[in-house]
């Protein structure tokens, strides 16, 4: 597990001391400002677990990462992936970026997107999950993550990464699904939920309550060039289309 300087001060360990411990090796520093006991390699897992667990920061992985947690994800590559979609209200912590040899974070912020607090809020969205790490690591459930994947098209993620990854969405649960579409902020991402629900004929889908599900005004050009779907009103590319 990792801490940072402020964990070991407010356990009592002084900065000449903590400079002690490293000097005897009793300590090392994988970056600057963050400590942990000397032994094997260290997880992009067990920090996250850590700065959850230990540190009490709220964070989640989330999004693209956090299906790929859960087994939805096209050709996954085995080991380390090149990054990892970390959602907090806080800024992540510098030292986080300069571990040696681990994936890229990218930080994304929990407020714009979900409501912080209700039926929806991370308390009732996020669960934890068992990796490689000491600690059971907190992971958006995948209800959640395909909603904060989509609101990620198509800046971050493509469409066509985001079709091969709701292809396999066959058992996404209904009722918490119809939840999270009523309350995300995201008027983009409920609309191509619904969309990649039609194309790949989910099986959910028909018990969704769709007039519950404000999905806004106008049109929302997310493939520039692309067709206009007439009952979603966003703009897919070409090679795409909304049966499958």
């Amino acid at each position: 597990m990792v801490v940072d300087a402020a964990w070991l001060t407010d356990a009592g360990y002084s900065t000449s001391l903590r400079s002690q411990y490293v000097a005897a090796g009793w300590l090392e520093r994988p970056a600057r400002g963050a400590y942990r006991a000397p032994s094997g390699e260290l997880s992009w897992e067990t920090v996250l677990a850590s700065l959850q667990h230990l540190m009490r920061r709220s964070l989640h992985v989330g999004g693209r990462s956090a299906l790929e947690l859960h087994g939805y994800g096209p050709n996954l590559a085995p080991g380390a992936p090149a990054s990892v979609v970390v959602y907090s209200d806080e800024p992540l912590p510098t030292w986080l970026h300069q571990l040696p040899d681990m994936p890229r974070f990218e930080a994304r912020t929990i407020a714009p997107l979900f409501p912080t607090e209700g039926p929806s809020s991370t308390a009732d969205t996020v669960a934890s999950l068992d990796t490689t790490a000491r600690y059971p690591l907190l992971v958006a459930v995948p209800e959640r993550a395909w909603l904060e994947l989509l609101a990620d098209v198509p800046h971050r993620i493509t469409f066509e990464m985001a079709d091969a990854i709701g292809d396999g969405l066959r058992t996404l649960r209904p009722a918490l699904l119809q939840r999270l579409l009523e309350t995300v902020k995201s008027v983009k991402a409920r609309r191509l939920a619904l969309w990649f629900a039609d194309r790949h004929a989910q099986p959910w889908r028909e018990r969704l309550d769709r007039d519950r599900i404000d999905l806004g005004t106008g049109n929302r050009t997310l493939a520039p060039k692309g067709r206009l779907d007439p009952t979603y009103r966003i703009t897919y590319p070409r090679g795409l289309d909304a049966s499958g």
